[in-house]
């Protein structure tokens, strides 16, 4: 009979020996329904029949005007099915919607997912038997079974996959699946594990509202995907990012300043004015207690895959650090292209930026950098980091 420390050595890589655990590839997907920020005030009062809010609605085009956002994407729109038009009690702050935007999630989250799941899977050029495990975040989805459920059904993996959904994982999902991702990987001899984050904003689009303008201002449609392994089989797969540690912090008594509630209209977003602010005057402890075995503390001297949750908070944190304007360009490139994807939206920076480094002919797909950090912010406020290690390009 084997023993069990044998078996257990067969199970395990030599990932705590000092193999981290590699993204080997990186897929994204959006909506092909495009709406310019300059055209949603407009649009969206006028879909939910509050055009005679008229100082409202001049608020929140100086909202809108100041996010540096260009275009987002959404699944609803008016013409989409005519989905607005034959649920109008989705744009009612005072009727009952739930039920109805799941029903609508329930296929749109895990079709969302698959395409970006497709787009990584090629570029990873691996069969999809190859699979070990599917994590898959989202804040729109509630059903059981779920959407790493069906989105294993319609990408056709083996029902042997093992399977993990992070629901209400908000904007620092990502993150969050990532630091499990990298456990299994590193613990699981062989694994490859399919990483999903996908969001629509139709789980929150509501009647404008004084206290939700600015989330309403900010969040866009979108799903990433990540294939991550260790020991890279190489030349066959072209490992990107190195995954060498993760943290979080949860930042004291800031509950209060991002919050969100599933009620019977859907899910409403708030979101503090001092959110900025406090990121900004925590994120220095958190990059110390990260980088702190590596030895650096130059984060001009590292890239930066920051999620970009807002422009004031980018904006905060690249005063705070005293960081050059290109530190943080793919976030906010990201930002202005697409709005904030919740969980998502690293994924795009992050393939942004190797997208980059390889048309400027950078020397790693860090910019030219070797060290750099993920960084993500949600509710709690929490505070994720990831330290990553970029790898060589080959031309």
């Amino acid at each position: 009979m084997t023993s069990f420390h044998e078996t257990r050595a067969v199970e395990r890589t030599n990932g705590l020996r000092g193999h981290p655990a590699t993204i080997l590839a990186i897929g994204t997907a959006n909506p092909p329904n495009v709406m310019y920020q300059s055209d949603y005030p407009d649009y969206h009062f006028r879909t939910t029949n509050n055009d005679h809010l008229t100082d409202l609605k001049a608020k929140f085009k100086r909202i809108c005007e100041k996010s540096k956002i260009r275009k987002r994407h959404f699944y609803i729109t008016e013409d989409e099915k005519e989905i607005l038009k034959e649920n109008p009690h989705i744009s009612d702050n005072n009727a009952s919607s739930v039920k109805t935007r799941q029903a609508l999630l329930a296929n749109e989250i895990p079709k969302l997912g698959k395409e970006a799941a497709e787009e990584a899977i090629k570029e990873w050029g691996k069969s999809k038997s190859m699979i070990t495990h599917l994590i898959f975040g989202t804040n729109s989805d509630f059903d059981v079974p779920g959407a790493d459920f069906w989105l294993a059904k319609l990408l056709g993996l083996q029902p042997t996959v093992k399977r993990f959904i992070l629901r209400q994982g908000a904007c620092h999902a990502c993150s969050t699946i990532l630091r499990i991702a990298k456990d299994i990987a590193e613990n699981n001899r062989g694994a490859r594990v399919l990483v999903i984050c996908s969001e629509s904003t139709a789980i929150s689009f509501h009647a404008p509202s004084e206290t939700h303008l600015v989330s309403l201002a900010l969040f866009g449609d979108g799903a990433g995907a990540m294939i991550v392994g260790t020991d890279p089989e190489e030349p066959s797969e072209r490992p990107l990012f190195q995954l060498v540690s993760a943290g979080q912090t949860t930042l004291p008594d800031s509950e209060h300043a991002i919050q969100a509630r599933l009620s019977e209209i859907g899910m409403t977003i708030y979101l503090s004015p001092d959110v900025p602010k406090i990121i900004a005057n925590n994120i220095e402890t958190s990059l110390n207690e990260s980088f702190d075995h590596i030895g650096i503390s130059d984060w001009n001297s590292i890239f930066w895959v920051a999620h970009p949750g807002g422009p004031a908070i980018l904006d905060k944190v690249e005063a705070k650090l005293e960081l050059e304007t290109s530190k943080l360009s793919s976030s906010r490139h990201i930002l202005s292209e697409y709005g904030n994807m919740w969980g998502a939206s690293v994924i795009f920076v992050m393939d942004e930026m190797r997208k980059r480094s390889l048309k400027e002919g950078k020397a790693t797909t860090g910019e030219g950098s070797e060290w750099g950090v993920l960084v993500a912010f949600g509710p709690g406020i929490t505070i994720e980091t990831i330290v990553l290690r970029s790898i060589p390009i080959t031309y």
